[in-house]
């Protein structure tokens, strides 16, 4: 198996777990400043990966930094920034995953696609 193709395989074994943390926080959303909820799930999962995890920063904001063995002074620093807050809308998607709260929705968790 090339190397490309078992990239492909553990892509594909992370993909279904992937889908359901994304519908299962599209369930509980929670607006800005009162991330409770997602941010634990963040922050666990970044733990389990191996980061150094910093919560509460801005209050519900999450950070996880990972230490490269090899940084050397002038080394490049990368930044992966996403929001996890709810927007005070109302649901309109008759989803099996729609938020059950009412005018609040975790849409841009979604990408615009019901399916996933």
């Amino acid at each position: 198996m090339s190397e490309s193709d078992r990239l492909k395989s553990d892509i594909d074994e992370l993909v279904p777990g992937m889908v359901a943390m994304r519908r299962d926080l599209h369930e509980h959303p929670e607006l800005s400043f009162e991330e409770v909820r997602p941010s634990g799930i963040v922050a666990q999962r970044l733990r389990s990966l191996g980061l150094d995890v910093r919560t509460g920063v801005g209050k519900a904001g999450v950070v996880g930094l990972l230490h490269g063995g090899a940084s050397k002074p002038g080394a490049k620093t990368i930044v992966i920034r996403a929001d996890m807050d709810a927007l005070p809308i109302q649901e309109l998607h008759e989803i099996a995953y729609r938020s059950p709260v009412d005018g609040q929705v975790s849409g841009c968790l979604r990408g615009g696609d019901p399916l996933i």
